[in-house]
Formats: C-alpha cells, structure tokens, sequence
C-alpha cells in the first residue's frame, strides 16, 4: 500500500475535489470524524466545511494547515469498504491525526480503488501538529498495515501464500503420486487444529482423511487412511494408508501440527485477521452465494456442511493468505454455523445490508454555522487558495478552475 501526502491552503479546494467525484457516483464517503455524515456516501460540501471551522480557531499562524492524504491499494487486494474504513482511521490514529476532523474518501472513477482523505494539522488551539519526518512514519505505518490485513507490500511483492496445487483428478492417473503430494504440501503449508479443520482443507483438493483405530495383539494402534472424493465429496477409487505417503502424515505427525499449529495461531494472532475479513464481508450482504465468492477473492475459502434438510451445521474458513485453517465457531459465535443460517435465513437472505449511519460525535453541533458563501466560510485564513502543493495534478487544475469561476462571477457583478 501505497500512502502520500500532501499538505496546503485550500480546504474548500480539497473538500470540493473530492466531493463532487463523490456526488457524481464516482466514489463514495466512507466515514467521518467530528463531520457531519448522514450515512447515505455523499456529502454536502458546505456543511462539511461548517464541521472544520466549528473545530478551528479563528486565529491561526499555520500557513498551510490542510493535509490531503491517499492511500493506494494494490491492485490486487481485494478489500470492502469496512475493512477501508478500519484501514483509513488506524493509519490517522497512528499518524497522530486520530482525533482531527477528517473526511474518508473511495475513489472508483479507476479501476484501483484507493482513498483520499481531508484533514487539518492545527488543534483547537490553533497549534500545529507535528508533521516532522511524516514520510518515514507512514511508510512504517502502511508495513504495519499490509502485515496485519494479509495486503501486498508497497514494493508490489506478493505477501499472499498462493496455493499452486490442483484437485486430484483420478482420470489423470497415477492418483498415489497426485494425493500424496497435495497431503505432503498441505501440511508442510497450513495450520489446522482440529481433524474436522484438516478434512475442511482436504475437501479443497477433492480428498478427505479418516482416523482408523485397532487392536493387534494386544496392542492399541491409530492410523490415518486418506481417500480421494469427486466433486460432491464421495469417496472414489480405493484409499491410501498415511504409511504410503511417509511419516509426516501420519496419525502422530498430524496430532503433533494440531498442537503445534493452536501455539501459532495464539501466539502470533493469526486468527484475528481472518475473523476481521470474513465478518466485514457477512455484514455486506445476506446472500450465501456472495458472501462465499468474495471471500474467495480475497484468498479464503469457505467449507460449509448441511444436514440432509439443507441447514448448516458446520463452517470452516481457510484463510490462504496466512496458511490457517479456522472453524467459525472457534473465531467467535458470530461466525459459528447457527449465526450464519440465521444471517442467510430469510426475510434478510438475497436483500441488499441495511446501510448503518455513522453518528455525529458529541460537541459536534452544526447550529449557528450557515455561511451565506464559501468566502464566509474561510474564516479568514486562506483555506479557499490555491497555494500549496495539491494532492496530484488533477486537484491543482480543479482548484484553477474554480478560482477562474470565481473570477468571472466578480467580474459580471461589476458589469464588466
């Protein structure tokens, strides 16, 4: 991910640029804060420039006190606007810039979504904040970031564990050479605490695994057998003892990486960015079928098991992106089998999420700050310029174009 700011004079320039890209459907807004949102994604440029000078003094010796901030996405991570809006506050909290006003921007007039964002560098005393060295903390600040929501790294590297192997296909042939790869890779590359989460994973490559247990004289033994399935999960061909495929898949080994992979996944708490990415997906749609497909695309599949009357009664979601295997329950009772057949249960199944308004925070009131034009609203301090770097060139002409406006309107009223 990459971030770049920029700062200036010309608030009303930032809040207008990004505005009007917004109220043209190019875009939504995602969240605000101490800014008026009524929650629908638009936003009225005027009062949001109400919201800033409510919290700006009328006094200030900051020459450009305007920060326009994007922050850039790969292309290839495939993130809802939850997780945007987690990322965007995170990234201003860190950058010291978390209890500012400030407007979240998603820009979807190119393909690459990304953000800008609108704040200000001065408190409500009118100091400065410091600002020094910002291009090296948020440089750390977006490494912190991609590693813990599974992104691309800024030098376009592909952090996501990809997963080269290909379902068994038993008409291919040579069936004990194709399983006995895909168990040696999966274990040597996933974590799974649990049989069930192992045979989960297992579904993906058209297999499935069962504990054997016996008594030969006098002595107790377990064992693993593994099969391979068709496409509905039935059993094909004839299965496979572990010892075929050597030790390390045995009933022992595999005890060992259940053991050993619940150390991991506490220790290095790798479930938690799974559960942030398959909640903030549930809560975008009631629709299975959806839900299942972007997760997908965003490198976690999803094993859900029926009872013959067609509810579920097992999820288990196999995060690719950091090699865990996590049945839902175990991330929380949101995600266990009973809350998703009720979140798909309809009247809610196949309708569009009810949209949530972000409330305006306390000592936010708006009353009494109608400015009669945007002259009035800059207060004094510059805010409507154009000097300053803008965000990128686009923005730069924007701001010209709205000072030639102006222009043209003085020079009318003069009758010129």
């Amino acid at each position: 991910m990459v971030a770049k700011i920029s700062v200036g004079s010309s608030l009303y320039g930032a809040i207008a640029y990004n505005g009007e890209k917004i109220n043209e459907a190019q875009g939504r807004l995602l969240t605000t804060n101490r800014i008026y949102n009524d929650g629908s994604g638009t936003v009225d440029i005027n009062k949001a420039m109400e919201g800033f000078h409510t919290f700006l003094p009328p006094q200030m010796k900051v020459e450009k006190p305007v920060v326009h901030i994007s922050l850039n996405p790969h292309p290839e991570d495939v993130l809802t606007d939850a997780e945007l809006q987690d990322i965007a506050r995170e990234y201003l909290e860190k950058l010291g810039f978390g209890n500012q006003p400030y407007l979240v921007f998603k820009h979807e007039d190119i393909d690459r979504h990304h953000l800008h964002i609108v704040t200000v560098r001065v408190d409500e005393n009118g100091r400065s904040i410091d600002t020094r060295n910002n291009f090296y903390r948020s440089k750390q600040i977006t490494r912190e970031l991609e590693r813990k929501y599974g992104l691309h790294d800024a030098e376009r590297k592909n952090r996501r564990l990809d997963t080269p192997l290909c379902e068994v296909d038993a008409s291919a042939g040579d069936v004990k050479k194709q399983a006995g790869n895909i168990v040696k890779v999966l274990n040597g590359q996933y974590r799974f605490q649990t049989m069930g989460e192992y045979r989960a994973l297992l579904s993906l490559y058209n297999m499935t695994v069962e504990e054997t247990h016996g008594n030969v004289r006098g002595r107790e033994y377990h064992g693993l057998v593994y099969s391979v399935t068709d496409d509905m999960g039935n059993k094909v061909g004839n299965p496979f003892k572990s010892s075929l495929f050597g030790k390390s898949v045995g009933y022992e080994a595999v005890q060992r990486k259940f053991a050993r992979s619940k150390q991991e996944i506490k220790d290095r708490k790798l479930a938690g960015m799974t559960k942030r990415t398959v909640l903030s997906v549930l809560e975008g749609t009631y629709d299975k079928d959806k839900f299942v497909a972007t997760l997908k695309e965003k490198g976690i599949d999803t094993v859900l098991r029926y009872t013959e009357e067609g509810r579920i009664y097992g999820a288990t979601f196999i995060d690719h992106r950091t090699g865990c295997v996590l049945n839902g329950s175990r991330m929380g009772k949101e995600l266990s089998a009973n809350a998703l057949q009720e979140h798909f249960t309809l009247p809610y199944a196949g309708l569009p999420p009810v949209p949530l308004s972000v409330p305006v925070e306390a000592g936010e009131d708006m009353r009494g700050q109608g400015a009669s034009d945007d002259e009035s609203m800059a207060g004094g301090v510059g805010l409507l310029t154009s000097e300053g770097p803008a965000v990128d060139a686009e923005e730069e002409a924007f701001i010209r174009a709205m000072q030639r406006k102006k222009k043209k309107k003085k020079r009318k009223g003069l009758g010129m």
